[in-house]
C-alpha cells in the first residue's frame, strides 16, 4: 500500500472545493425581474392628491375658551373650576351666540378618563359650538 503525495494523478476522483454560483445567480436574476414586473401590478391605488403638512402657531386669542380636564375629571374653564356640566353648558351657551364665534381649546391630562373629554364635547356641541379643538404635546423631535 503506497500512498501517492501529490503528482498528475488526481483525474477523476479529486474533490472540487469551490461553490459554483453560475445557477444561485440565475434564479436571483430571474426572482428580480419577476418582483419588477408584479410589484406595480400588485400596488394598485386610487389616484388622489394628498395635503402638504403644515404646522401652524396656535394663535392665542382673548375670545378663545380653553377648558381643562384634570386626572380627576375636573372641568376648569380657563383658570377657574366649573361644577359640572351643566355650569359648563350655561357658560358655552353665552358664547355661543357671539359673532363671531368663539373657538374651543380642550386640555385633557393624558391619565384623564376619556369619559369626561367626552362629556365635554358634548356639552360644547349641545350648546352649539362650531369649532372645538384640542391641545396637545407636539411629539419629539428626533
Amino acid at each position: 500500500m503506497a500512498m501517492q503525495v501529490g503528482g498528475d494523478d488526481e483525474g477523476e476522483d479529486a474533490v472540487v472545493s469551490a461553490i459554483n454560483t453560475t445557477p444561485l445567480v440565475d434564479v436571483m436574476l430571474v426572482l428580480l425581474i419577476i418582483f419588477l414586473i408584479t410589484i406595480p401590478v400588485v400596488t394598485q391605488t386610487v389616484p388622489v392628491k394628498l395635503p402638504n403638512e403644515r404646522n401652524q402657531a396656535l394663535q392665542t386669542k382673548p375670545e378663545n375658551i380653553v377648558i381643562a380636564i384634570d386626572k380627576d375629571g375636573n372641568m376648569y374653564w380657563n383658570v377657574s373650576r366649573v361644577a359640572d356640566t351643566n355650569a359648563l353648558f350655561e357658560k358655552l351657551k353665552v358664547e355661543a351666540v357671539k359673532v363671531p364665534q368663539p373657538e374651543v381649546h380642550i386640555r385633557g391630562d393624558q391619565t384623564s378618563r376619556y369619559q369626561a373629554v367626552g362629556q365635554v364635547m358634548v356639552t360644547c356641541q349641545r350648546a352649539g359650538i362650531a369649532k372645538v379643538g384640542f391641545i396637545l404635546e407636539p411629539p419629539p423631535r428626533g
